[in-house]
């Protein structure tokens, strides 16, 4: 039988350090990383890289391809450390039904002006500060996430993080 699965998700929105912190903490506790980004299909991403933001049509079969991974990610008794936006209850409810015991949410909160200086020197991604308005307006803040500030160092998150969840 596999041993339990465990999934630390990194929320937040574009600029947060998601992905840069759960890379990071994945390496040190020896888990495997995923971008949540690769779940989306091609014309979301093209979609995004040309500032238009997704409606809730377009991330419903992003969603589902999580949840699955997710469900997958249970039978081979993974653990993972997936950075994934997650921005309304709705969808983390969707993602997480049946799943809570497997998973804790991390959720990265910084400020406008964190979070648009840091999208305004990104390179190489789609995600832009021209849609940081639209992630603003669409962020309902989880209550059952471990909160942490998105202004501290990566190295000072992951501190927290794993004193937090024991690991």
């Amino acid at each position: 039988m596999p041993t339990e699965c465990r999934v630390i998700i990194v929320m937040g929105v574009a600029g947060a350090g998601k992905t840069t912190v759960g890379l990071k903490l994945a390496r040190e506790l020896n888990w495997t990383f995923i971008d949540g980004d690769s779940f989306h299909s091609r014309s979301s991403i093209e979609k995004m890289a040309i500032g238009q933001p997704l409606t809730d049509a377009d991330r419903f079969p992003w969603l589902d391809r999580i949840r699955a991974a997710i469900d997958g990610w249970r039978v081979e008794g993974k653990r993972v450390v997936l950075a994934c936006s997650l921005l309304k209850a709705a969808y983390r409810d969707f993602v997480l039904d049946g799943r809570r015991q497997l998973v804790q949410l991390v959720y990265l909160k910084a400020s406008p002006l964190l979070l648009h200086e840091r999208l305004l020197h990104r390179a190489g991604h789609f995600m832009k500060a021209p849609l940081l308005e639209s992630q603003l307006e669409t962020l309902e803040e989880p209550e059952d996430a471990l909160l942490l500030d998105a202004a501290d160092t990566p190295e000072q998150l992951i501190g927290h993080i794993r004193t937090a969840l024991h690991l």
